[in-house]
């Protein structure tokens, strides 16, 4: 069974939409309304009949979860509360496995999905990206301009703006749960997640989470064009509490591999005025 994000309606609507269903009964199914049936039997009566149709409906609609709970409990795996700070180091290996390059990230994940991404390798200090829901931008040294930009937008590697400054599947993302399979040795639950916004780094997600903790395992990133673009995975830490690495296969060209890896977390809040993209265009520094 597939299992939906859909809120469960009440009675008066299933009654309406068994209403309209009821239309395209053929003739030789009216007997069921109440009418005699073709061997002279009547069927339920008026109310007992739609008393049975609105319970069938309703039980039908209770087996719809909310899937919502399930992308929650893997949203802790990777962010420990609501205002975090995440210090995020990003290293890229070409397809032979040698290193290539590696960059070291300030993320100030907060509330009501905003995010401010600082640049703390020498050859990037002082760049900064802010993300306000749908919006991003860039914000160089030197200029008094922010720049919009787009959250696939490639940061290093592999990693782009919103693989580092989103953390949230449950607030981006609804779907259907596809069912239990194994991932490894382990029993893990398939979920399919389709993005609430065209502004999301991608438009679908299949997801694979743990069974009974909900740990997030691995996923498929899919673009708007459905093309596979990235496959991830998550490490735990030794405490199985939370990611402490996500690993991004490139799918489409250079097939090099990205590791995003989370150096630590602490919770803290920031001023309300570093969400300002003009703020942050006349403030070179803010720690």
């Amino acid at each position: 069974m597939i299992y939906s994000t859909t809120i469960p309606r009440n009675p008066f609507q299933l009654l309406g939409q068994w209403r309209r269903r009821s239309l395209a009964l053929q003739r030789g199914q009216m007997w069921l309304l109440g009418s005699p049936s073709p061997g002279g039997a009547r069927g339920l009566g008026g109310v007992g009949f739609v008393l049975l149709v609105a319970a069938t409906l309703l039980s039908g609609e209770a087996n719809a979860q909310d899937i919502t709970p399930l992308l929650k409990d893997a949203d802790r795996y990777r962010m420990s509360a609501e205002n975090l700070q995440v210090d995020t180091q990003v290293s890229v290996f070409n397809a032979d496995g040698s290193p290539d390059k590696q960059r070291r990230y300030t993320v100030f994940a907060q509330s009501e999905r905003k995010s401010l991404v600082l640049m703390q390798s020498p050859v990037e200090k002082g760049q900064k990206v802010l993300m306000l829901g749908d919006d991003f931008w860039l914000l160089m040294p030197g200029s008094q301009r922010p720049m919009r930009i787009t959250p696939t937008q490639k940061l290093l590697g592999d990693a782009s703006t919103g693989d580092i400054a989103t953390l949230s599947w449950a607030e981006d993302y609804e779907g259907e749960l596809q069912g239990e399979e194994r991932c490894g040795e382990a029993a893990c639950l398939h979920l399919s997640l389709k993005a609430r916004r065209k502004s999301v780094s991608y438009q679908r997600i299949e997801l694979w989470v743990g069974r009974q903790r909900h740990e997030p395992l691995r996923a498929e990133l899919y673009v708007q064009s459905e093309k596979l673009a990235k496959q991830a995975s998550f490490v735990l830490d030794k405490a199985q509490s939370m990611v402490l690495e996500m690993a991004l296969q490139d799918a489409l060209s250079n097939r090099k591999l990205t590791h995003v890896r989370y150096l630590a977390r602490k919770p803290r809040q920031v001023p309300e005025a570093w969400f300002n993209p003009m703020f942050l265009a006349r403030s070179p520094s803010l720690e």
